[in-house]
């Protein structure tokens, strides 16, 4: 008989729906953690908490908002409770007992800000700072309501893109490339680290830009394509084995484009800048004086192709501001790409010669004189603003930038 109450007892706690935090509660009180003392102090700091949330959310004058905020709050403090304790009673009781109510709540909150900055999306310029804003309060106003189930899926999909992002950008570090370059190139997490691997069959210490990556193909073709046999790929020394699973799923990526990279009927540029599925899949820098060097020598062919026709004084200068910081130029920026450029420039600096030199190599002779005066009247007005570290949140440099140059709104 005892062995068949046990066994209903055990059934219904499979369909306990009460908060965690309930649970937790009362499993401290019929063991003896909890006393009358801490249960006083929880009653009280219950009200202020349920205040604060309404207040953050809404009005903590009206009812309606104290009721939800009352669910928040409930719900917060057991999210927090059973992801540090796992789901185990016990622990989660003692939590209780050790720390005040409030703090159990602000873990919870603290989780789900946590979750809503981090990535979705791979893609390096669609993806945002991590860090939780005003922007996102009304994101955290839903999932303050969501169960620990949904925090937990939500948060192993998003850990999976975190994890590709994450070994991206140690990857590009290897090769000196920056967050901030990552983000002006705009290409997939994922292409930064299958190059990286095909990198690991060579003896290059650089990203490629277009032309090398060419070259990188041809070269791995004749190394490989007549032994048949798949590379000898490895994940790169060094990277922090949080990372491993994600880089080695996508080595076996790496692998399975293997005979088509060695497909010598496809030449490079047709493979991976003219088939769909190769599309974006690999990474190499978008050096656009290499790749008009590479392909057009001339004078004429290369200015026109980097002005794309557009001769305008802010176009010029938007276009000799990118050669001097050593980004790809550009006649066009946008709000984003302009800040990101500010911020290269006050971190690696600017080299005014350069922008002069493209302008006497590649610029129409009987413009040169004008575009080279243009350029130095430009520096002499703009560079404080752009390097001043007192400009902090980039106000100012912005300002100018949208004055002199061409930057979308």
């Amino acid at each position: 008989m005892g062995s068949k109450a046990q066994s209903a007892a055990s059934g219904m706690a499979l369909f306990d729906e009460r908060p965690f935090f309930e649970k937790a509660l009362t499993h401290g009180v019929q063991h003896g953690l909890i006393h009358a003392d801490k249960l006083d102090i929880i009653r009280a700091d219950a009200p202020k908490g349920m205040v604060q949330i309404a207040r953050h959310f809404g009005s903590e004058f009206l009812r309606p908002e104290l009721e939800k905020a009352k669910d928040r709050l409930i719900n917060l403090v057991s999210l927090n409770l059973q992801h540090e304790s796992g789901g185990d009673l016990q622990t989660a009781a003692q939590m209780l007992r050790d720390h005040s109510f409030l703090s159990r709540s602000k873990g919870g909150s603290d989780l789900l800000k946590a979750l809503i900055v981090m990535p979705q999306n791979t893609h390096f310029g669609m993806s945002e700072a991590r860090s939780f804003a005003d922007e996102h309060i009304p994101l955290l106003e839903r999932w303050s309501l969501k169960s620990y189930a949904d925090y937990q899926a939500e948060y192993a999909k998003r850990k999976q893109v975190a994890d590709i992002v994450d070994a991206a950008i140690w990857c590009a570090a290897q090769f000196d490339l920056d967050i901030d370059t990552l983000h002006e190139e705009g290409k997939d997490a994922e292409a930064v680290v299958r190059t990286t691997l095909l990198l690991g069959l060579t003896r290059r210490t650089d990203m490629p830009d277009w032309p090398t990556f060419q070259q990188l193909i041809l070269a791995l073709r004749k190394k490989y394509a007549a032994s048949g046999q798949l590379p000898p790929l490895s994940v790169p020394k060094g990277l922090p084995r949080e990372w491993h699973a994600a880089v080695e799923t996508l080595k076996q990526s790496v692998l399975a484009d293997w005979p088509r990279i060695m497909d010598s009927t496809a030449t490079p540029k047709k493979l991976f800048d003219q088939t769909p599925a190769f599309l974006g899949r690999y990474f190499w820098l978008d050096d656009g004086l290499a790749e008009v060097d590479d392909y057009e020598r001339s004078v004429s062919a290369t200015w026109a192709k980097t002005t794309g026709g557009h001769e305008d004084e802010g176009s010029l200068l938007t276009l000799l501001l990118c050669v001097a910081a050593g980004s790809t130029p550009k006649t066009l920026l946008t709000e984003k790409a302009a800040a990101t450029l500010v911020r290269k420039i006050r971190k690696s600096g600017l080299d005014g010669e350069a922008a002069t030199h493209f302008v006497k190599t590649h610029a129409p002779v009987q413009f040169q004189a004008d575009y080279v005066d243009m350029w130095q009247s430009f520096l002499e007005d703009a560079l404080p603003t752009l390097r001043s570290d007192a400009d902090y949140a980039l106000h100012d440099a912005l300002a100018v930038l949208r004055r002199e140059c061409n930057v979308s709104t």
